[in-house]
């Protein structure tokens, strides 16, 4: 029998989350997605990333239903921007984009916000860390979740239509709802994948 008063195996937990999460493209979430209270868990995951001097150099910005349509056309701007000559088939593959997931919101991350000593790159890694506990949050509740970014997000129209600042830069879009189908899960590298000694040179 389990001591009730024992600490929690904390590195259990976190591996069986960590391996439980996968990404689900926004493609195959479906309704219903997190309620008020679930959603408020789930980003309030963000909260916990690390930040060099506090500094909140990111943020989400939440699509809500209402303003679906208008983003599919925000997509199909972005597509046009950068190819004017695209088939119909692509205009209607980018359309579709603006309805998928229950859940939606911009990630973004100001590359100036409160301190210039701290660069993009720690800026970047923190949004990073952000986007990860809220996507393994989102698991936990028994949610599935993908970050998908693409062209569109550099896209000047996306930019406008956000209402981006000049310092800020839209990184990728973060999508929640219930799993209605499973892709292929990718195969997980190996520590030995991505670990060396300093001066341990790895084959490429």
């Amino acid at each position: 029998m389990a001591d009730p008063d024992a600490p929690p195996d904390w590195a259990a937990l976190a591996t069986e989350l960590m391996s439980a999460r996968q990404t689900v493209l926004p493609f195959r979430l479906g309704e219903p997605g997190p309620d008020a209270v679930q959603l408020q868990t789930i980003l309030g995951a963000a909260a916990s990333a690390p930040d060099h001097r506090s500094l909140l150099p990111w943020r989400f910005i939440a699509v809500p239903a209402d303003r679906r349509e208008d983003l599919s056309e925000v997509f199909v701007q972005a597509l046009l921007e950068r190819d004017p000559k695209a088939s119909p088939h692509d205009i209607a593959k980018a359309r579709e984009k603006g309805f998928r997931s229950p859940f939606l919101a911009l990630l973004v991350v100001d590359a100036t916000k409160g301190d210039a000593d701290i660069g993009l790159a720690e800026r970047l890694i923190s949004a990073g860390c952000a986007a990860q506990n809220v996507l393994l949050m989102a698991t936990a509740v028994g949610y599935g979740s993908a970050l998908t970014a693409g062209k569109s997000v550099t896209s000047r129209v996306l930019h406008r239509f956000f209402d981006l600042r000049e310092s800020e830069q839209a990184v990728c879009f973060l999508s929640i709802g219930t799993a209605i189908s499973h892709g292929k899960a990718s195969l997980r590298p190996r520590v030995s994948d991505y670990v060396s000694d300093l001066g341990e040179r790895k084959a490429s």
